[in-house]
């Protein structure tokens, strides 16, 4: 980044990539705007928010296990990204398709394993890993969920639908 040259450093922007590691950006974007203080960035945070909260999640929960298991694609950035979260905050981390790619010899001498799932994972995967532990003699009691952040998100309609709606055209 000391090397960047451009043509107008006055007039100088950045955006990133929505499943982006939060806090590798947030180095990134401090240089960057050491290096350019007028600097233009995004009016909102561009990362995606489920990734910005599974990955704050995973921070504070790796720090309480001694493994962590993320259901998701090794093609998927933001789970691969929260391997690499669990195992930044020393804990033994693996991205598993499915219950079906958990390996004894990573449950060996494990008494706290936590669970994790890249944004695009489906929720059945999740509980079908939890049903894999439950069979193996874990109890509902032994299970909690780390909740970070309430996702809390709504979207809204494109205009053309909410009129539509609103005229009693959609049903």
């Amino acid at each position: 980044m000391e090397r960047l040259e451009v043509e107008d450093p006055g007039r100088v922007a950045f955006i990133t990539q929505t499943t982006l590691s939060v806090d590798e950006t947030a180095v990134i974007v401090e240089r960057l705007r050491e290096r350019f203080p007028n600097i233009t960035g995004p009016r909102t945070e561009d990362i995606c928010y489920a990734t910005t909260n599974r990955q704050a999640a995973v921070k504070q929960m790796a720090g309480e296990c001694e493994l962590v298991l993320v259901i998701g694609s090794r093609n998927s950035s933001n789970s691969v990204r929260l391997v690499e979260v669990a195992r930044d905050c020393g804990s033994e981390a693996y991205l598993i398709d499915n219950r079906d790619e958990v390996r004894e010899e990573w449950l060996q001498g494990k008494r706290v394993v936590g669970v994790s799932s890249g944004a695009s994972a489906p929720d059945d995967l999740v509980q079908d890993l939890l049903d894999f532990f439950r069979a193996r003699g874990v109890q509902d009691t032994d299970i909690s969920e780390f909740q970070v952040v309430r996702e809390d998100v709504r979207f809204m309609l494109p205009k053309p639908i909410r009129e539509a709606v609103a005229a009693g055209g959609a049903k």
